[in-house]
């Protein structure tokens, strides 16, 4: 007999999940979760619990969160952890925010959706009583100059084709259990946030002077996922390279969480001070921006692979090239030339759709060199700890005004290109030498693991 017998009503959730929790005695039975994990996430209904070593298969990113009207399923809370560490004298505790962030989290104070509310966002979270505010978009912008260096190093010498993005741990995990065939074709980076964690246990701990166990990271994500990511060991490279074990992002919050502690703190969001991001590891480009919508990490990664092979950045009439991997469609193809070589590539997104193009590819019907995949429909911007939003019309609303708020951000960012942020030229001087180099694979790449066990059951 199942222990998930008596759940028939809704998904299935281990106790072990990482990420996600029923009430059952919130929960109404509506069955929306099971429909979203169907519909969304792609996984109920891959799977049998009677084969598969009565196992509730998740990729933990949270859809179905999101459809439950009676909030009786949530995100793990994280926040007394951090509450502890900011309340710790021994600890100096560093904040670091995800590009989707700033345009979902005044939807929870009443800022029309896709609201910038960066500003107030920082000046808020240290009146919670962080030491340090970071951006997570030099993460981003650290990851291109990595990605795009592999994806130019593949091209060039013969290796695995296509190569797929692996900043989204939701897919991640989904190729991991689904797709392990697939898994030499997963860029080996870590993901923005894995990178600048790492960066901070290491290259900010040395540059500062300080001990990396003193240092207490918190992440805050429009994502669930990232709550199970923080646990892999085998991203806690800052810390095992200094001999040390633990974690490199000790935490990772959802939008929703910090929303939660600014209420709770009494914090007036709606007419606090905007503040800007700590100046070391706190700037980022338009590039890193984008990484919050579909198609913006693989926009930002030919952007900058066309730097490294032509020498030059694109001009603004060659930009157009790019406009078909944007907006919200679930499959998004364009050509693209960089240095005389033509590039097809593909950007697909919500794992249901993006499992039926991922089985073209496999069977050959599908040809590309080089594939964005995004779990969440709409990408980050649409992330399962963004601000719930129930109403279809609004959440439809929400969508759009997300996604164009975060291209009128990187409009008007004064450093368009990541190989243009100074500040990942001092990385690479002074601590990396360059993408790609025996130190940045250390700390900045990771490897993966087959785990269709999950669903086929350990033999």
């Amino acid at each position: 007999m199942s222990k998930f017998d008596n759940v028939k009503h809704r998904i299935p959730i281990n106790e072990d999940n990482y990420s996600i929790r029923c009430n059952d005695d919130l929960c109404k039975k509506c069955q929306l979760c099971k429909k979203a994990c169907t519909n969304i996430a792609g996984v109920l209904g891959t799977y049998n619990l009677e084969e598969n070593g009565d196992n509730a298969v998740c990729i933990n990113c949270g859809a179905c969160i999101n459809a439950c009207p009676f909030n009786a399923l949530k995100e793990v809370s994280n926040i007394d952890q951090v509450k502890e560490a900011i309340n710790n004298p021994n600890k100096k505790v560093i904040f670091m925010t995800a590009p989707a962030v700033r345009i979902s989290l005044g939807d929870a104070f009443g800022y029309p959706s896709g609201t910038n509310v960066q500003g107030q966002m920082v000046a808020a979270i240290r009146k919670l009583g962080a030491d340090t505010v970071m951006d997570v978009t030099f993460g981003a912008d650290l990851t291109i100059m990595e990605e795009a260096s592999e994806l130019l190093e593949r091209i060039n010498n013969g290796g695995t084709i296509p190569m797929f993005t692996s900043c989204c741990p939701g897919w991640v995990k989904y190729c991991e259990m689904y797709f392990p065939e697939l898994l030499p074709n997963l860029s080996s980076c870590k993901s923005p946030i894995s990178m600048q964690a790492t960066m901070v246990k290491t290259y900010y701990a040395e540059k500062m002077r300080l001990d990396p166990k003193d240092l207490f990271v918190v992440a805050v994500a429009p994502c669930t996922a990232k709550k199970a990511e923080v646990k892999r060991p085998e991203l806690w490279a800052g810390m095992k390279s200094q001999g040390l074990n633990g974690p490199d992002c000790d935490v990772s919050l959802t939008t929703r969480e910090l929303a939660q502690m600014i209420k709770e703190a009494n914090i007036d969001f709606n007419n606090i001070e905007p503040e800007h991001y700590d100046p070391f590891m706190g700037r980022g480009t338009g590039s890193g921006i984008i990484f919050g919508n579909t198609g913006g990490v693989m926009e930002a990664a030919l952007r900058t692979a066309f730097f490294f092979a032509e020498g030059r950045d694109m001009r603004d009439d060659e930009m157009p090239e790019f406009w078909p991997v944007r907006g919200l469609g679930f499959l998004k193809e364009a050509e693209i030339k960089i240095a005389g070589k033509k590039l097809n590539v593909a950007v697909i997104h919500q794992m249901s759709e993006a499992q039926k193009i991922i089985k073209e590819i496999i069977s050959g019907d599908r040809h590309y060199d080089f594939v964005e995949v995004m779990a969440c429909q709409g990408g980050c911007a649409g992330g399962g700890g963004q601000i719930k939003i129930l109403k279809k019309p609004l959440q439809e609303e929400a969508k759009i005004n997300r996604n164009n708020a975060i291209y009128e951000i990187e409009k008007k960012s004064r450093i368009r290109f990541c190989h243009d942020n100074p500040e990942i030229k001092d990385i690479y001087f002074d601590f990396l030498d360059q993408p790609l180099s025996h130190r940045a694979h250390e700390l900045l790449h990771t490897t993966f693991e087959d785990k269709s066990f999950e669903i086929k059951g350990k033999k």
